[in-house]
């Protein structure tokens, strides 16, 4: 990484994104999958006031707000400023793709808004989980997490116990990277979208927790899924079934 971020360098990754193709879905125009939208309409300003625009039907529509986009992005007077116009879903890509142009310190930043904002960085298709966990070791502990997180971190026991709440939509994805110290956190996440899920539980030692995330508050812990041991469904479940 840069002592100093290369912003010319993060605002040309930007632009390259506003210029990759509008995914359609089933709710188009209303919704839609892009980098820097996740609607078909979209509005731009200029001196003759608001002008409302369909980017799903109008190549000239689609041009104007890909020209609008890249003149915020130029706007822009920092790395963080041009990430936080960038679609949810799509922060960690963003990240990935313009990290060799930033400081330790914006892309420490980044990550850990770019992993709470993000619905379900686990199952992020862009990525394998060693890029994941490549990330978090790369980032500057006393950015990516504040010092509440960083306090709650430093007194857990070398050995912590830890779970993770699954539905029927990530089931087989038990060894991610993100769990929780607390229970209660992770059986509401096992049950939410009225199912009936799974609560593991698992060891791991303290040095390899990544991070320490309670922002919303549900005190989740980033962990190198390799390091995990002893996963077993939690007491109260069905069985006790260790995975290998």
């Amino acid at each position: 990484m840069k002592e100093k971020t290369d912003l010319d360098g993060v605002k040309f990754v930007a632009k390259q994104l506003v210029m990759v193709d509008i995914h359609l879905t089933e709710y188009s125009p209303i919704v839609v999958q892009h980098p820097f939208t996740s609607s078909g309409i979209a509005a731009t300003t200029s001196e003759d006031g608001l002008r409302l625009l369909d980017i799903t039907k109008s190549e000239e529509d689609l041009r104007a707000w890909q020209g609008y986009m890249k003149g915020l992005i130029d706007y822009a007077k920092s790395a963080y400023e041009i990430y936080m116009m960038v679609n949810k879903p799509y922060g960690l890509t963003f990240l990935s793709l313009s990290e060799h142009h930033m400081s330790q310190e914006d892309f420490s930043r980044i990550l850990g808004d770019a992993w709470i904002r993000s619905e379900n960085p686990n199952l992020d298709k862009n990525f394998v989980k060693r890029n994941l966990v490549a990330m978090f070791k790369k980032a500057d502990k006393s950015v990516l997490m504040d010092s509440e997180e960083r306090e709650q971190l430093e007194e857990l026991d070398d050995v912590v116990t830890v779970y993770r709440g699954v539905t029927s939509y990530n089931a087989k994805n038990i060894k991610a990277l993100s769990w929780t110290t607390d229970y209660q956190t992770a059986d509401w996440f096992a049950h939410r979208f009225d199912e009936e899920g799974t609560v593991y539980e698992a060891r791991i030692s303290k040095e390899h927790i990544l991070a320490f995330f309670n922002g919303r508050n549900e005190s989740e812990v980033i962990v190198d899924p390799k390091y995990l041991m002893d996963i077993t469904e939690a007491q109260g479940m069905d069985t006790g079934m260790t995975l290998s």
